[in-house]
């Protein structure tokens, strides 16, 4: 299942010219399930390094805007958001408005922000349909008992164990690919 997910998204890249970057992120819709690649140079292929649990949309995917669906296709890391911040940091309008408490552990957007810029025009880049414009963003929650399912409001959503890492080993420009391809739920391989 990696290696075909792998092999796709390879593809995919090829097809719309976009250059491999060192380390990209692929998304199933399907699994609720992601996993972060290293690009080996050398033989100018990715290797699998992590494998994390995440939510899409309730709403399922989609790509127009106010849908509340995730998007699917090519993406890139366009912005971040949460440099030096503690964890627990709870954004409105990536601006941070507070802290995850224990008696109030709810936050819609916590933690870090990834903003995603789609690669594909038409598809998920301009006009009703651009992923950035939606505010498609990567980012944590304070309720991390909905991941593993489609919980969120057209973003991806992770714990902050997975997120805090992956903020800091993604660059601007990362690539994350979001389809509808099947991969192992997190913690097996295949």
């Amino acid at each position: 299942m990696v290696n075909a997910a792998i092999t796709a998204f390879t593809e995919t890249c090829r097809q719309l010219d976009v250059s491999s970057t060192p380390l990209a992120m692929l998304v199933s819709v399907p699994s609720q399930t992601a996993i972060l690649l290293n690009l080996d140079a050398a033989v100018d292929n990715y290797e699998l390094i992590e494998t994390y649990v995440i939510s899409t949309s309730r709403f399922g995917v989609g790509q127009q805007k106010d849908s509340r669906r995730t998007p699917l296709g090519l993406h890139r890391v366009a912005e971040k958001f949460g440099d030096g911040l503690p964890p627990g940091a709870i954004f409105k309008g990536r601006i941070i408005v507070g802290q995850i408490t224990k008696d109030d552990p709810n936050a819609n957007i916590a933690h870090r922000i990834l903003w995603l810029d789609g690669l594909e025009p038409g598809f998920n880049h301009g006009n009703e349909v651009d992923s950035y414009s939606r505010y498609i963003y990567i980012h944590g929650v304070g309720d991390e008992s909905t991941l593993g399912q489609p919980a969120s409001k057209g973003c991806i959503h992770m714990t902050a164990d997975d997120l805090l890492p992956l903020y800091d080993q993604l660059t601007i420009n990362s690539l994350v690919w979001i389809g509808q391809f099947p991969l192992p739920q997190a913690g097996g391989m295949d």
